[in-house]
This record gives structure tokens, C-alpha cells and sequence, in this order.
């Protein structure tokens, strides 16, 4: 599912000077200094990116979900299996999931992988020893549970990923029902947008991944593509740091980086906003700017510590959040689909950008109308 739609084609144009400030007041489509004035290297990139961004920090948005459904199945028990409680975008679906079941009246049990792959093992098993309605795969590969999830599937329990594997929708190998999460396509490429505007189309870049995760390898693989498309901006590192070892080896990381980069430095995104607040330390200590450069911004989740960093202008400018309570209620939802026999919603969330100028000082992304329209259908 694509939310983008096409700039105006400007490829005729080979050169145009172009002031590098957003359009309209607390934009954040320029850098601070509203005087500059650069040559941009990819015009038409560089215009459809302005166009995408601006869409995408609209913050006055109508739920486009699901507005029918069967209604609430009673009497289910969903266990959440967590990646690990320390990501924050893990759990805050969790904390969705609780509050949706709540109103549907279901019971939630959310077991802790500690985020090693043999802690998710341990946890995928004992969820499916206590024989729940439905277990939620919460932000880890299924490929490294594959025995456990053989028994679910005996047992005839149904599964429901969250950022399980690469795409929204139903999967068929690994089985589930469906997987909620945002387009990994959309994501990337907005994150990409958000540079190639912000900067005027001159950026150099680092990419902070974990390629231990085939979701997170995707997306910054994604990320490196799009920005490819400004010619003006530069790939100057991609940064491997599996997350469980974020807060040990980012600052090192960080450290070198000043070091082999200097003031070619300006922008960063990451496929993880923690991977800022492991950042922010070494950035002070060189003498950085909270307010940046280095600009960065976080491709999810969009947890609270993310937006207090950007709400108060240290070291992140943007995020671009997963919805995280409306995708544990989405979850319930897509668990009441099941178990009335009906197929998975299809919904996909759109992706929205974050910014010290449209998030009016909330810490999270959650948008209006979706609880009103899961009670609706529920009859809750």
C-alpha cells in the first residue's frame, strides 16, 4: 500500500538554485539557516521529497482503518511474547494490547525474550505450553523460533506478528494470520525524503542498523537506496550495532566517526530511535549541538525518550513513529477477525514524520479516532 503521490516532474531542469528552507512556518523541510542558498544536485528529488515530507508531518489526520468488523468474540487469552520489554517500541504495543483487550474483555500475558534468541525461544515455548487463544510474535525474526512455532501451528493457536517479518498482511511462511506494521518500503523512503528536504539535497549520512534482524537489514538497505537517488547526498557509513549492544558500542561508534568524518557529518538515520540516546553523549562530549548537525532522525519507533530528545532539541529532529497503542489495539482486532472465522482487515497505518514543530510536546504518535472505531465494531 503506497501513501506517496507524484511531484511534479522537474527532470528537464538541470541546475536551479533553490532556497533551503521549508515552505511554510515551523516547517522542518530546511536547515536553521533560512539565508542559505545551495545548488541542488537532484531537483526533482529533491522537490518530490518536499512535497512527501510536508504530507507526511500533516498531525490533523481521520482514522482511514476499518469501520466494520465482526463484534467482540468473548472470553479469549492472548499471550504477547516480547522480543525484549527494553525496546521501547515492543512495548509499547504491548502496552496497546493491554488497554485494547481491556475494553474487549480479554485476558493478556506478556512473556519477556530478554533479547537473546534463546530467552524468544524460551518465552515462544512457555507461551505455547499455557494453549492461549492467540500468541502475538512481538519484533522478533520467526525463522529463529521455528520449532516452537510448529507447535503452535498444531495446536491450532493462531499467531500474529509485529514487525515478525517484512510486510504487512498475512504470511504464509512463516504462518500467521497477519503482521502488523507499518510499509517497511514507506518508511525508508520517507526517512530518506526527510534528509534530501531538510538538507536541500546536500547531506552526508550515516545509517545506524542492526543486520542481525532481516526486518531492520531491509530497511536501512531500503533507506541507502533512496537516498541514493540525490546525487548530492552521500552514504558515508552504514553502522552495524546489533540493538541489544546499542548502548555499549554506540558511543564508541559515534566517537570514530567525528573522527573519520568531521563537519562531512550532517545527517543520520536510524532504524531505531534508541540508537540516539546511546549517540547523544559522545555528541556532547565533541562539542556538538543538541539542535545538530550531525541532523538525525529515527525510522521507528517513535517511543517517548524519542520525542523528549526532539521536543527539546537533542541530538534527533525527527522520528518516524509506528502508532504503537493504535497497533495493539489493531492486533486485538485482527485476533477478533480469527476467531469469528473472517479474513485479517488488510490495514496498513500510514506513515507520519514527527518534529519539535508539529508534535505540540506529546511523546507519542497516536492518532485520533481509532479507539472510537474498535468499539464501534466491538459493540464495547
Amino acid at each position: 500500500m503506497s501513501y506517496r503521490r507524484t511531484a511534479p516532474a522537474l527532470a528537464a531542469l538541470t541546475t536551479v538554485v533553490v532556497t533551503v528552507v521549508g515552505c511554510e512556518r515551523g516547517s522542518s523541510t530546511g536547515p536553521e539557516n533560512p539565508t542559505e542558498q545551495v545548488t541542488a544536485g537532484c531537483p526533482a528529488a529533491l522537490a518530490e521529497a518536499r512535497s512527501a515530507v510536508r504530507r507526511a508531518e500533516e498531525a490533523d489526520v481521520s482514522w482511514n482503518g476499518p469501520t466494520t468488523g465482526p463484534a467482540a468474540v468473548p472470553d479469549k487469552t492472548i499471550v504477547y511474547v516480547a522480543q525484549t520489554m527494553t525496546n521501547p517500541g515492543v512495548a509499547g504495543v504491548a502496552g496497546g494490547l493491554r488497554e485494547a483487550a481491556k475494553v474487549i474483555g480479554w485476558n493478556v500475558r506478556v512473556i519477556d525474550g530478554q533479547g537473546t534468541p534463546a530467552g524468544i525461544q524460551a518465552a515462544l515455548s512457555q507461551a505455547v505450553g499455557v494453549r492461549p487463544s492467540g500468541i502475538v510474535l512481538g519484533g522478533f525474526d520467526p525463522n529463529a523460533t521455528s520449532a516452537q512455532l510448529a507447535r503452535a501451528n498444531a495446536a491450532g493457536i493462531p499467531l500474529i506478528g509485529w514487525h515478525a517479518v517484512g510486510s504487512p498482511g498475512p504470511s504464509r511462511q512463516p504462518k500467521l494470520f497477519t503482521n502488523v506494521t507499518t510499509q517497511v518500503e514507506d518508511v525508508a523512503q520517507i526517512s530518506a525524503d526527510w534528509v534530501i528536504a531538510h538538507s536541500g539535497g546536500r547531506a552526508g549520512v550515516v545509517v545506524f542498523t542492526d543486520d542481525s534482524i532481516p526486518f531492520a537489514r531491509n530497511k536501512s538497505q531500503l533507506i541507502e537506496k533512496h537516498l541514493a537517488t540525490c546525487a548530492d547526498v552521500r552514504l558515508l557509513a552504514s553502522e552495524n550495532i546489533p540493538i541489544p549492544d546499542a548502548s555499549s558500542r554506540t558511543p564508541q561508534e559515534v566517537s570514530s566517526l567525528i573522527s573519520r568524518f568531521g563537519s562531512r557529518w550532517t545527517y543520520s538515520v536510524a532504524i531505531n530511535d534508541l540508537y540516539f540516546a546511546d549517540a547523544a553523549p559522545a555528541l556532547r562530549e565533541a562539542g556538538k549541538k543538541g539542535s545538530g548537525p550531525p541532523f538525525n532522525i529515527g525510522a521507528g519507533d517513535g517511543d517517548p525518550s524519542a520525542f523528549q530528545r526532539i521536543n527539546s532539541k537533542q541530538f534527533q529532529a525527527a522520528t518516524v513513529p509506528e502508532p504503537l497503542a493504535e497497533q495493539g489495539w489493531q492486533i486485538v482486532d485482527e485476533f477478533n477477525r480469527a476467531f469469528a472465522g473472517e479474513p485479517a482487515s488488510g490495514y496498513v497505518a500510514p506513515v507520519h514524520i514527527s518534529t519539535a514543530a508539529n508534535s505540540g510536546g506529546a511523546t507519542t504518535w497516536d492518532p485520533p479516532g481509532y479507539r472510537e472505531a474498535y468499539r464501534r465494531i466491538w459493540g464495547r
